[in-house]
C-alpha cells in the first residue's frame, strides 16, 4: 500500500491491508511452486515428459525468489531489493531449461519492479539512480534481447518511487510548517492579549493613581488641621484605591485562576461615565459632561473604548493641566459615536512629562482597532483637545485577519 494512502485510512484498515499483502505473498509462493512443478513434470525416478528436470529444492528456491521479497519490501526495502537482485540471476539460471527466454514470469517481473519502486521510495535521489542502474543491468543480463523494455520498466518504477518519496517529504515539510504556523498564530494571540491587558492596566492605573496622587496632595491643604475633613479625604483616597484594585482584577479576569475559572465581570462602559466624571471632580477639576446616546446604547467594545479614552483624557488633564476646566462631549452622530474632551490651560505647575508615557498611543490604538479616527493636539488660547470617532456598527470594524 502506498504511504500516501495511509494517512487517509483508519489504522485497522491499514493493518488489514498489510495482513492481506502477507497472505498474497504466501499465495504467490504456493502458485509459483505449483507452476514450476506443472512445467517440470518430474518424479523422483523419472524425468519430466516435457521440458527439463528441476530438483524440488531448486523449485522451492526459484519460487522463493519470485515471491518472498515482497514480504520484506515494507520493513526492509533495501534488503528486499538486494535479495532480489542477487538471487534472481541464479533463479533464472535454474529455470531457463523450462522457460527459455525470458527466464521469468509476469509475477517475477511485478515482484522485481515492486522491490525497485519501494527501495526508490525510501532512499534519496542518488541511491535511487544507483538502484535503477543496477536493476536494469541485472535484468538485461538475464535476457540481453529485452534491453529497451527493461530500461523502460525499471526507469518507470524508479521514477514513481522517487516521486512518492518527494511527495511524502513535501507533505511532511508542509505539516511541520502548518504546526509552526499554528504555534506562531497562538503566540501572536498571546501577545495580542498581553498587549490588550497592558493597555487596560495602563489606563486603569494611570487614571486612578493620578487621582490618588492629586488627592493625597490636596487633602492636607483642604483639611487645614481639621481631623474630620482629613478623615473624609483619606476615606476618599481609600475608596479610589479599592476601585482601582477592583478594575485591575476585572481587567485581569481573562486569565484563568488555579481552578481554571474565568472572571467574566463586564468592563466599564458609557453607563459609568458620570461616575468617572464625579471622581475627576473630586480632585479639584471642573468637569462638565454632555452625554447624548440613544437608549439602545452601543456595542460593548465601543463602550469600553469610549470609557477608556475619556478616562485617559481626564488623567492627562490632571497631570498636565492641573486645576483646569474640562469639557467632555459624547454623542452619537449617524453610524458613529463621537467623543471630544477639551481641557483649558492649567492653573498650577504641571508635573514633568513622563518619558515612557503611552496615553495618546493607547487611545489611537483603541480608535484604530474599531476602524475609527483619532485626533489630538493643542487648541487656540491654550489647552488640549482629543477628538475621536468610533463606528458603532460592527460591519464597519476592521476584520480580525
Amino acid at each position: 500500500m502506498p504511504d500516501s494512502l495511509r494517512r487517509f485510512l483508519p489504522r485497522e484498515t491499514v493493518r488489514l491491508a498489510i495482513a492481506a499483502e502477507q497472505v498474497l505473498v504466501l499465495l504467490l509462493f504456493w502458485l509459483s511452486v505449483e507452476h514450476i512443478r506443472t512445467l517440470s513434470r518430474f518424479t523422483i525416478n523419472q524425468p519430466g515428459t516435457y521440458g527439463a528436470y528441476i530438483d524440488p529444492l531448486a523449485s522451492l528456491f526459484v519460487a522463493s525468489v519470485w515471491s518472498l521479497p515482497l514480504a520484506l519490501r515494507r520493513s526492509r526495502p533495501l534488503l528486499a531489493w538486494r535479495a532480489m537482485v542477487v538471487a534472481l540471476p541464479f533463479a533464472a539460471h535454474l529455470i531457463r531449461p523450462v522457460y527459455g527466454n525470458p527466464p521469468y514470469t509476469l509475477v517475477t517481473t511485478l515482484t522485481y519492479l515492486a522491490c525497485v519502486y519501494t527501495a526508490a521510495a525510501r532512499t534519496d535521489r542518488t541511491t535511487t539512480i544507483g538502484i535503477g542502474v543496477v536493476s536494469a543491468i541485472v535484468a538485461w543480463g538475464m535476457d540481453p534481447s529485452s534491453l529497451p523494455i527493461v530500461i523502460a520498466l525499471v526507469a518507470t518504477a524508479a521514477m514513481l518511487g522517487n516521486s512518492a518519496r518527494v511527495r511524502r517529504s513535501t507533505a511532511s515539510r508542509l505539516a511541520v510548517q502548518e504546526r509552526r504556523a499554528d504555534m506562531a498564530d497562538a503566540a501572536r494571540a498571546v501577545l495580542a492579549e498581553r498587549s490588550r491587558i497592558a493597555r487596560e492596566l495602563h489606563d486603569v492605573v494611570a487614571h486612578h493613581m493620578s487621582v490618588i496622587a492629586i488627592q493625597a496632595e490636596a487633602v492636607p491643604i483642604q483639611a487645614a488641621g481639621d481631623a474630620r475633613r482629613l478623615e473624609e479625604g483619606l476615606g476618599q483616597i481609600r475608596g479610589l484605591s479599592l476601585t482601582a484594585l477592583a478594575e485591575m482584577r476585572r481587567v485581569l479576569g481573562v486569565l484563568r485562576d488555579e481552578d481554571g475559572r474565568i472572571d467574566t465581570a463586564p468592563q466599564p462602559g458609557l453607563d459609568r461615565l458620570e461616575e468617572l466624571i464625579d471622581t475627576a471632580r473630586g480632585t479639584g477639576l471642573t468637569v462638565s459632561l454632555s452625554l447624548d446616546v440613544p437608549d439602545e446604547g452601543v456595542p460593548a467594545a465601543v463602550g469600553v473604548s469610549a470609557y477608556r479614552i475619556v478616562q485617559e483624557s481626564l488623567s492627562n488633564g490632571m497631570r498636565h493641566a492641573p486645576g483646569s476646566a474640562m469639557v467632555v462631549d459624547v454623542h452619537r452622530t449617524g453610524p458613529d459615536l463621537r467623543l471630544r474632551v477639551v481641557n483649558g490651560p492649567g492653573v498650577r505647575q504641571a508635573a514633568p512629562p513622563s518619558a515612557d508615557g503611552h496615553g495618546l498611543i493607547g487611545m489611537r490604538e483603541r480608535a484604530t482597532m474599531l476602524g475609527g479616527t483619532f485626533e489630538a493636539g493643542p487648541i487656540t488660547g491654550g489647552g488640549f483637545a482629543v477628538t475621536v470617532t468610533l463606528p458603532i456598527e460592527e460591519e464597519h470594524w476592521p476584520s480580525a485577519s
